[in-house]
């Protein structure tokens, strides 16, 4: 899967939200307390349909709108998880919906999640997780999320057993569980089912901004345009190059270094997922450099390639002809076959290994947390 969009910072919506409706031209707002559940007929990871008649028999109905990018939501993933588990034998139904446009997301927003928010990268989501409320995905046409309006993920909405809207707003009120000091909405449905009232009906919902379908357009054409105007170099370099490389001592970045050739159909045909791994992760303390094991001849056809694939990582090629002596600098247990790549720590450490063609999934769930150790996002 390749997507490419303009180039910008993660950015965090921590919004206080009002209950009115958006006028046209703006972006939704949250439902007013007492609003009518809208109807919906959603996909949901499980292959079946829900709509609200799903949900018939329980007391309450806590809607909460998530996504896989949104570093924040994935820290409310295990809460729900427990949520759900403490809540559905007392009738309250729990039920995930992604409200984003998949297309509307940029790549480098991308740079804190594994995943990204189409329903084929839900349904992965779910079952890695092991999510036990239903995951349903709004994300084609947003029908449903501009009715009730949530303005980030996670924002949650509980509906009463008439099915109206009593409170919107937060989980609780910090994103890691250390810090949380308010079990929000456990004590909203505390009270509820005990039939008492609300001390308040709405908070603020912190996290990532809702993916609008209006944006999607824009991103793409942006960055299509920008990512051709990304010089594209190559250099030649030596055995001791490439040790100082592989030992990364001063760099401070998680260090990719792929090994490829033009000639090498494995090589080739992963390319296009490398550019997009740089794209997702270079905002962080992250560095990708490819490494062309061609001879210092073949210069001129390996960066033709590099400028067709828009790879505006550091590039280098074999600056000699003794290419068994680069392959003992690269890495000295390699024995050789293409593609090779190493992800090597800030320390020093190569933290992976591997010969042939990437599992990209895979890759991103090791890079992520070693990413996380270097510079912690929100804690």
């Amino acid at each position: 899967m390749n997507r490419f969009f303009s180039p910008a910072a993660l950015i965090f919506a921590a919004v206080l939200v009002a209950p009115s409706f958006a006028a046209d031209g703006e972006s939704p707002k949250p439902n007013a307390i007492g609003t009518p559940l809208p109807h919906f007929e959603l996909p949901s990871v499980s292959g079946k349909t829900y709509t609200p008649e799903s949900f018939a028999d329980a007391k309450l109905l806590a809607l909460v709108f998530t996504s896989n990018h949104c570093p924040t939501a994935q820290l409310y993933e295990d809460r729900l998880i427990e949520l759900t588990n403490d809540y559905t034998d007392k009738g309250v139904a729990v039920v995930a919906v992604n409200p984003n446009k998949a297309e509307a997301v940029r790549i480098d927003e991308l740079g804190y999640s594994d995943l990204g928010d189409t329903f084929d990268e839900m349904v992965i989501r779910a079952e890695h997780k092991g999510f036990n409320f239903p995951y349903l995905d709004d994300g084609p046409t947003q029908a449903f999320s501009r009715q009730v309006g949530p303005v980030a993920t996670p924002h949650v909405f509980v509906y009463d057993a008439d099915r109206k809207l009593v409170f919107q707003g937060r989980i609780d009120d910090a994103e890691y569980p250390a810090y949380v000091k308010e079990h929000t909405l456990r004590n909203v449905l505390d009270n509820l089912l005990a039939g008492q009232a609300l001390e308040r009906e709405t908070t603020p919902a912190f996290g990532c901004s809702v993916k609008w379908a209006e944006k999607a357009e824009g991103y793409n054409k942006t960055w299509a345009e920008n990512l051709k105007k990304e010089p594209v170099t190559l250099e030649q370099a030596t055995a001791a190059d490439f040790v100082a490389l592989r030992e990364n001592k001063d760099s401070g970045k998680i260090r990719l270094i792929n090994v490829w050739a033009t000639w090498c159909g494995p090589c080739v045909a992963e390319f296009p997922d490398l550019v997009e791994t740089n794209i997702r992760f270079r905002g962080r303390d992250f560095e990708m450099v490819t490494i062309a094991a061609e001879y210092p001849k073949m210069e001129d056809k390996a960066l033709r390639f590099l400028q067709k694939q828009h790879a505006s990582m550091r590039n280098y090629i074999f600056g000699d002809t003794d290419k068994y002596a680069n392959i003992e600098a690269i890495d000295p247990e390699w024995g050789g076959a293409l593609p090779h790549t190493l992800v090597v720590n800030e320390k020093g450490e190569i933290i992976y290994r591997h010969t042939g063609i990437l599992d990209f999934l895979e890759l991103r769930r090791l890079i992520l947390p070693a990413l996380d150790d270097i510079s912690p996002w929100g804690g």
